[in-house]
């Protein structure tokens, strides 16, 4: 009876270990700040951009709404300057980075 409710406990938790491991819209959203922001853009709490005109992600907040920067990923980011790439997000690279970007609020 012990063995089998052991295994029964093993199985479920060999069931459950990939939806554990699987990374949270938080993680991904960083993942995709580190891999396309971080160049240029500081990704943190704490430390300053790499390129100085950049302004780092923790400050976004302050001046738009985070929500409201979905269309704008959607549409494409293009700035006045030209250090800053065009680029467009697919819908869930848009919800992982705003959810990490609410994270730095």
């Amino acid at each position: 009876m012990l063995q089998g409710m052991l295994r029964h406990g093993l199985i479920g938790l060999f069931l459950m270990t990939p939806a554990l491991a699987a990374p949270s819209a938080e993680q991904r959203g960083k993942a995709f700040a580190r891999a396309n922001c971080a160049r240029c853009h500081a990704i943190d709490r704490a430390s300053n951009s790499p390129l100085k005109i950049a302004p780092p992600l923790r400050a976004l907040h302050q001046r738009y709404p985070i929500e409201n920067l979905g269309e704008a990923l959607a549409e494409g980011i293009n700035t006045g300057h030209a250090d800053m790439p065009a680029f467009e997000l697919s819908p869930d690279q848009i919800h992982d980075l705003l959810s990490y970007l609410k994270t730095l609020e």
